[in-house]
Protein backbone atom coordinates (compact mmCIF):
# COMPACT_ATOMS: atom_id res chain seq x y z
CA UNK A 1 0.00 0.00 0.00
CA UNK A 2 0.62 3.84 -0.45
CA UNK A 3 2.65 6.02 2.12
CA UNK A 4 0.84 8.85 3.77
CA UNK A 5 2.08 12.14 5.45
CA UNK A 6 -0.08 14.08 7.06
CA UNK A 7 0.12 17.30 8.51
CA UNK A 8 -2.28 19.84 11.16
CA UNK A 9 -1.30 23.44 10.58
CA UNK A 10 -3.16 26.77 11.69
CA UNK A 11 -2.37 29.66 9.04
CA UNK A 12 -3.72 33.03 10.03
CA UNK A 13 -6.97 33.67 8.42
CA UNK A 14 -5.44 36.76 6.37
CA UNK A 15 -2.49 34.37 4.77
CA UNK A 16 -5.39 32.25 2.87
CA UNK A 17 -4.28 33.07 -0.77
CA UNK A 18 -0.86 33.49 0.48
CA UNK A 19 -1.09 29.91 1.40
CA UNK A 20 -3.03 28.71 -1.30
CA UNK A 21 0.33 29.93 -3.69
CA UNK A 22 3.29 28.17 -0.97
CA UNK A 23 0.87 25.13 -1.26
CA UNK A 24 0.60 25.07 -5.40
CA UNK A 25 4.52 26.02 -5.61
CA UNK A 26 5.50 23.28 -2.80
CA UNK A 27 3.33 20.66 -4.57
CA UNK A 28 4.86 21.15 -8.21
CA UNK A 29 8.19 20.42 -6.29
CA UNK A 30 7.03 17.33 -4.53
CA UNK A 31 5.44 16.15 -7.76
CA UNK A 32 8.74 16.09 -9.15
CA UNK A 33 10.00 14.03 -6.67
CA UNK A 34 7.59 11.68 -6.90
CA UNK A 35 4.19 12.17 -4.76
CA UNK A 36 0.90 10.62 -5.83
CA UNK A 37 -1.33 13.02 -4.43
CA UNK A 38 -1.37 16.32 -1.92
CA UNK A 39 -5.04 17.50 -0.18
CA UNK A 40 -4.85 20.52 0.94
CA UNK A 41 -8.11 21.22 3.21
CA UNK A 42 -9.13 24.96 4.12
CA UNK A 43 -10.64 24.48 7.72
CA UNK A 44 -14.45 25.04 7.69
CA UNK A 45 -15.96 23.45 10.13
CA UNK A 46 -13.44 22.87 12.88
CA UNK A 47 -15.06 23.27 16.44
CA UNK A 48 -12.76 23.78 19.57
CA UNK A 49 -12.80 20.83 22.36
CA UNK A 50 -13.26 20.44 26.10
CA UNK A 51 -10.14 17.95 26.02
CA UNK A 52 -8.61 18.08 22.59
CA UNK A 53 -9.47 19.41 19.42
CA UNK A 54 -7.43 20.27 15.71
CA UNK A 55 -7.06 24.26 17.09
CA UNK A 56 -5.97 23.21 20.37
CA UNK A 57 -3.33 20.84 18.88
CA UNK A 58 -1.60 23.91 17.01
CA UNK A 59 -2.50 26.39 18.95
CA UNK A 60 -4.88 28.38 16.78
CA UNK A 61 -5.27 31.95 17.49
CA UNK A 62 -8.64 34.03 16.89
CA UNK A 63 -7.63 35.10 13.56
CA UNK A 64 -6.08 31.59 12.35
CA UNK A 65 -7.66 29.09 10.39
CA UNK A 66 -6.37 25.39 10.87
CA UNK A 67 -5.20 23.62 7.33
CA UNK A 68 -5.43 19.31 6.86
CA UNK A 69 -3.12 18.03 4.48
CA UNK A 70 -1.77 14.75 3.63
CA UNK A 71 0.42 13.80 0.49
CA UNK A 72 0.09 9.92 -0.76
CA UNK A 73 3.15 8.39 -1.75
CA UNK A 74 3.94 5.00 -4.10
CA UNK A 75 5.97 4.18 -0.54
CA UNK A 76 7.88 5.29 2.42
CA UNK A 77 11.38 4.78 0.60
CA UNK A 78 10.09 7.58 -2.71
CA UNK A 79 9.04 9.95 0.41
CA UNK A 80 11.75 9.63 2.52
CA UNK A 81 14.12 10.32 -0.62
CA UNK A 82 11.47 12.91 -1.64
CA UNK A 83 12.10 14.77 1.62
CA UNK A 84 15.96 14.56 1.35
CA UNK A 85 16.07 16.09 -1.84
CA UNK A 86 12.95 18.78 -1.18
CA UNK A 87 15.36 19.94 1.95
CA UNK A 88 18.26 20.45 -0.68
CA UNK A 89 16.57 21.90 -2.73
CA UNK A 90 17.17 25.71 -2.88
CA UNK A 91 13.65 26.73 -4.82
CA UNK A 92 12.32 25.44 -1.21
CA UNK A 93 14.32 27.93 0.92
CA UNK A 94 12.77 30.01 3.18
CA UNK A 95 14.15 32.73 0.82
CA UNK A 96 12.51 31.19 -2.46
CA UNK A 97 9.54 30.08 -0.73
CA UNK A 98 8.49 31.36 3.08
CA UNK A 99 5.88 29.86 4.96
CA UNK A 100 3.07 31.80 5.30
CA UNK A 101 2.62 29.98 8.80
CA UNK A 102 4.40 29.06 11.86
CA UNK A 103 5.97 25.83 11.30
CA UNK A 104 6.81 25.28 14.62
CA UNK A 105 3.08 24.78 15.72
CA UNK A 106 2.53 22.35 12.76
CA UNK A 107 1.78 18.88 13.61
CA UNK A 108 3.02 16.02 10.68
CA UNK A 109 3.77 12.53 10.70
CA UNK A 110 4.11 9.69 8.65
CA UNK A 111 1.77 6.93 8.29
CA UNK A 112 1.02 3.16 6.66
CA UNK A 113 -1.99 2.59 5.22
CA UNK A 114 -3.80 -0.58 6.88
CA UNK A 115 -7.36 0.00 5.10
CA UNK A 116 -8.54 1.65 1.80
CA UNK A 117 -11.75 1.42 0.25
Amino acid sequence: MNYVDGFIIAVPTANKAMYQKFSEQSAALFKEFGVIQIVECWGDDVPLGKLTSFPQAVMCQDDETVVFSWMTWPSKTVRDNAWDKMMADPRFSPENMPMPFDGKRMIYGGFQKIVEI
